[in-house]
Formats: structure tokens, C-alpha cells, sequence
């Protein structure tokens, strides 16, 4: 009896124990289950993300190379094997010097030896081996650091300078071509402008040329008198004679008609030179230096030019500074005036009593023009827009939008502004600002 009462106790603890054990096996067996899954889970996104990171690599158009501390290479990228010819696989745990042109390496090693010390990256020319011979190449050298943040080596990023020098010398042919194009737009414009004015300018190079033509033939008649008389002379006429010829001639009255003749000549000419040379001003492509000018005087004569060519009925009214000197180039001061005052006259179209009013003043260190027009003015939606290429009010085939972005871009080459001072229903207001010119 006695060796079976402590047993029955036992017996039952056994079983309870027994319970737990399962149940905490259970568990663990549960918990063991979840954790695989989870890092089968991890696997796959790791998997995913090495595929994605060897697809990007190997993606890359620049040269990739990861080397450790003592410069060995532990990886590589990008198109490293089109640039240097040689299989990448080959390279891993070899050193880098073994890449480079001899006598490279010196500053390629003091380049890594700064961006480990101080974890900055650089850029640096190296000089790379390939099948071709030694090609210069741009590398970036940039620090790669462990999780706790100490340098564990470098990761070089280079391209051929091939490449870049042509992209540069691609990028520099464009601007060169863009510069170019904007000076055919500039000269477009003027000769635009000269085509409106064909009319005005055949006018006013009639006007001297017939008064010169005119004065010609009275000198050819009068020379035809003196011929007649001199041959009578030379005849051996007698006073008398030449007497009554000389009354017969009128000469007393052709010598005083003589200078009024060649003067009048005279007149014409020098007004056709004017023209000219008026013409040879505007036509002219502006590239000359800077000069001091008078900007009341270049803004009257824009001024006039367009009036000859317009059949619109305008008044131009000249006030403010009588002389309002500038520095700049005269040429292109004219050709902003006068597509201000051409812009201002076909605004004025519809307009009753059509005024252009040129007021010059100093202001500031400027000498600044301000072309006001009575027309119907610029709308707000339209005046933000007014000094955008090919941006246009006018009519469609009565106007290109060039304009106004042309002149605003000559009045910044020659160190001032073009901009809208005001507008409203009683008309706008365009201002042209440049350096003053210093008192001679």
C-alpha cells in the first residue's frame, strides 16, 4: 500500500504536465510556421530587390565600379565592360590600378583618400586602359559608408569626356544656331519694317530728285544761250550785234536765274543724300560699339520715317527734354522707336483725332522715351502677354507677335527696358529706358 498512494498523485501530475508540454509545443510549432513564412516573405522581396538593383545596374550608361578600403574591386556596373572592352567578372578582387594608365593612379588614390577622410564627394579625369588605348574619363568618387556610418571603401561613377565634349560642343553649335536666329529676327524685323515704309521713302526720294531734274534742264537752256552768244563772239560779231543778241538771250536774267538754278540743284541733292544716308542708318545691322546719342533727335527722325510710309492721317507731337542724351547704339534705339510709333499708329485706326505723343526725359541715371497713343488702349487679359514672342492683337497676315519681344530684347542688349508704363481707355503708354550718356 504504501509504494502505491505516492504513485497515484504522480501518475495524475504526469498528465497535466504532459498537456503543457504539448501545448507549448503547439505553439512554438505555430510560431515556427509564422516566422518561416515571414521569411520566405523577406526572401522574395530580397530577391525582388537584387533584381531590380542588377536591372538598374546594368542599366546604367556610366561606368560603375565599387572597391574597399585597400582599393580592390568587390563590384561592377553600368556599361563598365562596353567602356574599357574587358569582362566585368574578371575584375572582381583585382585592384583598381590594374584599370588605369600608368601614372593615373597617383590622382586617383589622393581622391579617395580625401572623400574617405572627409566623406565629400569629387570629381575627378582619369585616364582608363581599353582596346582603343588610354581614354580620358570624368569619375565621380563618392564615399559608401556601413549602417553604423564608417567608410568602407568608394564607389567610382565615370563616362568617356568623348561624350560630354561632344554634348558640350552639340550644346555650344545651338546656341551659336539660337544666336544666329535671333539676329535674322531682329534684321527680319527691321526690314519688315523698311518694306512699310517703301512707299513713304519713294515719295520723299521723288520730291529732290524731280526738283534736281528740273534745275538741270533750266541749266541745260541756259548753257544752250551762252553757246549762242559765245559763237556769235567767236564770229567776230559786231557790239551791236552781240548787243541785240545778248537782249535777244535774256542773259542779264539767265546769269541771275543761273545760281537760283544751281542752288536749287544743289538743295535736291544734298536732300537725296540725306535720304540715303538716313536709309544706310536704319538698314544698317546695329553690331557697332555703343556711342553717346541724343535720343530726342534719333526719336523725331523714327519717328517721321514712319509717318511717310502710313496712309494714316496722324499727328506726332514731340514734348518734355529738348535734348535727352544716351548710351547705346542709335541704330537700334531707332528701330524700337519705330516699331513703337507703328504700333501706336495702327492702334489709331478707328481712333477720331489719332495723336502720337514722344516725351524724353531724364530719370534715375536713364534716359527714358515714353511713346503715348490716345487710341482704345490694351485690355487687361491681353497686357501680360504683350511682350511674348509672336504674340499678336493685330489681325491675322497684319502682324508676326515679333515686334515687341524683338525690341524688348534690344533694349536689354544695349543695358535698358522695354516695358508697358500704362494703359486704359484713353490709350497706352510704352516706355524705352537706356543709360544716360555722360556729359561730353
Amino acid at each position: 500500500m504504501n509504494t502505491q498512494t505516492p504513485n497515484e498523485p504522480l501518475q495524475a501530475l504526469d498528465d497535466e504536465t504532459w498537456r503543457d508540454v504539448v501545448t507549448a509545443i503547439d505553439r512554438t510549432y505555430s510560431e515556427l510556421v509564422d516566422y518561416q513564412e515571414r521569411l520566405e516573405a523577406q526572401n522574395r522581396e530580397l530577391d525582388e530587390m537584387r533584381q531590380f538593383m542588377a536591372s538598374v545596374l546594368s542599366s546604367i550608361s556610366e561606368m560603375l565600379i565599387v572597391i574597399d578600403r585597400a582599393h580592390n574591386i568587390e563590384r561592377t556596373g553600368g556599361a563598365l565592360s562596353d567602356i574599357l572592352g574587358i569582362d566585368t567578372a574578371s575584375m572582381i578582387g583585382t585592384p583598381l590600378s590594374d584599370l588605369l594608365e600608368a601614372g593615373a593612379g597617383k590622382a586617383l588614390s589622393d581622391a579617395i583618400a580625401e572623400v574617405m577622410r572627409d566623406r565629400r564627394p569629387r570629381v575627378i579625369e582619369v585616364s582608363f586602359l581599353t582596346p582603343d588605348g588610354p581614354t580620358p574619363l570624368d569619375v565621380s568618387v563618392s564615399p559608401r559608408l556601413d549602417p553604423r556610418g564608417r567608410s568602407q571603401g568608394v564607389v567610382l561613377v565615370g563616362r568617356p569626356l568623348g561624350e560630354l565634349r561632344n554634348a558640350y560642343r552639340e550644346l555650344e553649335a545651338s546656341h551659336t544656331a539660337l544666336q544666329n536666329a535671333q539676329a535674322q529676327l531682329v534684321q527680319h524685323e527691321k526690314l519688315a519694317s523698311l518694306g512699310r515704309l517703301v512707299a513713304g521713302v519713294a515719295h520723299e526720294l521723288n520730291n529732290p530728285i524731280s526738283f534736281v531734274y528740273a534745275n538741270t534742264h533750266a541749266l541745260e537752256k541756259y548753257t544752250r544761250r551762252f553757246e549762242t552768244y559765245f559763237d556769235a563772239v567767236q564770229s567776230g560779231a559786231s557790239r551791236p550785234e552781240l548787243g541785240a543778241l545778248r537782249d535777244e538771250l535774256k542773259l542779264d536774267r539767265t546769269v541771275k536765274n543761273l545760281r537760283g538754278a544751281i542752288d536749287g540743284a544743289k538743295e535736291g541733292a544734298e536732300r537725296v543724300r540725306d535720304i540715303v544716308e538716313d536709309l544706310r542708318r536704319l538698314s544698317a545691322d546695329g553690331t557697332g560699339e555703343k556711342v553717346r546719342f541724343d535720343m530726342v533727335q534719333t526719336a523725331r527722325t523714327a519717328a517721321d520715317w514712319v509717318v511717310r510710309g502710313t496712309k494714316t492721317p496722324v499727328r506726332i507731337a514731340m514734348d518734355g527734354a529738348a535734348q535727352a542724351f544716351a548710351m547705346g547704339n542709335p541704330g537700334h534705339a531707332q528701330q524700337v522707336v519705330m516699331n513703337l510709333v507703328q504700333n501706336a499708329i495702327d492702334a489709331l485706326a478707328d481712333t477720331a483725332d489719332p495723336l502720337v505723343t514722344l516725351h524724353a526725359q531724364a530719370r534715375d541715371g536713364k534716359t527714358v522715351l515714353q511713346v503715348r497713343d490716345n487710341g482704345p488702349g490694351i485690355s487687361e487679359s491681353d497686357a501680360p502677354a504683350i511682350f511674348d514672342p509672336f504674340f499678336t492683337t493685330k489681325p491675322v497676315g497684319k502682324g508676326t507677335g515679333l515686334g515687341l519681344s524683338i525690341s524688348q530684347k534690344i533694349a536689354q542688349e544695349n543695358g535698358g527696358t522695354l516695358t508697358l508704363a500704362a494703359t486704359g481707355p484713353n490709350g497706352s503708354c510704352f516706355e524705352l529706358s537706356l543709360p544716360a550718356g555722360d556729359p561730353e
